[in-house]
């Protein structure tokens, strides 16, 4: 079969695996296309003009928005965050969080700020991704690189994917996970920038897996992100085997096909750092992915401005390797300063973390309960996007 007929075999075909309430003729989920066909795809998605990059941008960010149902954004309810437990640490401290993404829905995380008072402050998200224990936030891989943004001068905030940690309202393989967590993502962004002090112009994300697929969902979708490093993630022809990732219609329409690299393309000409390696679907992206990167920065002429760090012997996490490439590059283009945790040897020392227990990091607690009109379970939390 041609490649043009692949394509269009593939286009009509179903996924199996899909969990989603639309047709699952509409979406693209997991290893949806093999290597050759990723590659192919993305070469014929190559823009040749920056008049043809707008066209084409435009068409790709308005069915990622349709796809998701985010045409518009709702209100964010007037309630405020709850910030409690305070605990020192060395260099930075850590707060627990809560606070409603919609009226009952609640974002549960963890806000680390830098001990040294500084005139303001550069932002971090920080997302987790999937594992097969629910650690989430709570993964020392997480924990470690908030703590040693925080100790660089960031402000850091990381918070839990559905069913993860304290946000247990609804299953994480919701139908509508795309949405709820895109939606989560975004009022975020928005606790983050309601902090004193927070440098508006000084806004990052990065994230791991299913939270490296937040990282440029999030970045396409908004522009407050300014810098942002996905890592284990971006691929032209792996589509995210989970609801919360590929769930929804945004890669694929009757007319239309995209992949996630084409995605996060949209984030150019605001400074990008993909980290791959050599054991999952990112071990191409020296060579498929990043190439089509550069050509879409170049069309800004800011090809300086997208990076690729591969790390052929790792495998797929947020290990220490993925960490020493992407704090330069957040302390490069956030203004953070690599000197307090620079060890003797020229890399960031993570010595002065401390891992927290589950229980020291919980949202909710005796003194913080789940308030009393949260929605619980799957139809409740569907009935909230209902009301939109």
């Amino acid at each position: 079969m041609s490649w043009k007929g692949t394509v269009l075999f593939l286009l009509l075909a179903m996924h199996s695996r899909s969990q989603s309430v639309v047709p699952t003729d509409s979406l693209c989920q997991g290893a949806y296309f093999t290597e050759e066909q990723g590659a192919n795809l993305l070469q014929k998605l190559t823009p040749e003009s920056p008049e043809n990059w707008a066209n084409r941008r435009t068409k790709v960010l308005n069915q990622l928005q349709k796809g998701m149902h985010l045409e518009t954004i709702p209100e964010a309810p007037a309630t405020k965050p709850v910030i409690h437990s305070r605990k020192v640490m060395d260099g930075y401290t850590v707060e627990n969080v809560y606070f409603e993404s919609m009226p009952g829905l609640f974002v549960t995380g963890n806000l680390y700020r830098p001990l040294q008072q500084l005139e303001n402050y550069a932002g971090v998200l920080c997302p987790h991704g999937h594992d097969g224990t629910g650690e989430g936030r709570f993964r020392e891989q997480t924990q470690v690189r908030c703590a040693t943004l925080a100790q660089m001068g960031a402000v850091v905030f990381t918070w839990d994917m559905l069913g993860y940690g304290d946000a247990k309202q609804t299953q994480h393989k919701h139908p509508l996970a795309l949405q709820l967590q895109a939606i989560n993502s975004i009022r975020a962004l928005d606790f983050l920038l309601s902090l004193p002090g927070v440098d508006t112009a000084r806004i990052g994300i990065t994230g791991e897996s299913g939270g490296g697929t937040q990282t440029f969902l999030l970045a396409a979708l908004d522009q407050r992100i300014k810098v942002s490093a996905p890592v284990v993630m971006v691929s032209a022809h792996f589509f995210g085997g989970c609801s919360c990732e590929s769930g929804m219609p945004i890669h694929r329409s009757t007319d239309y096909q995209t992949c996630n690299a084409e995605i996060a393309a949209l984030t150019a000409p605001r400074p990008m750092m993909l980290v791959s390696d050599g054991a999952d679907w990112t071990k191409n992206t020296p060579k498929v992915e990043f190439p089509f990167m550069q050509r879409v920065y170049g069309l800004y002429n800011k090809k300086e401005l997208v990076e690729n760090v591969h790390l052929a012997n790792e495998k797929h996490d947020y290990g220490p390797g993925k960490r020493q490439a992407v704090y330069p590059f957040l302390a490069k283009h956030l203004k953070l300063n690599l000197d307090k945790v620079s060890g003797n040897d020229g890399l960031v020392s993570e010595s002065k973390f401390k891992l927290l227990s589950r229980e020291a990091l919980s949202s909710f607690n005796s003194s913080n309960p789940l308030p009393a009109h949260a929605v619980q379970g799957d139809e409740a939390v569907s009935a909230l996007l209902k009301q939109l």
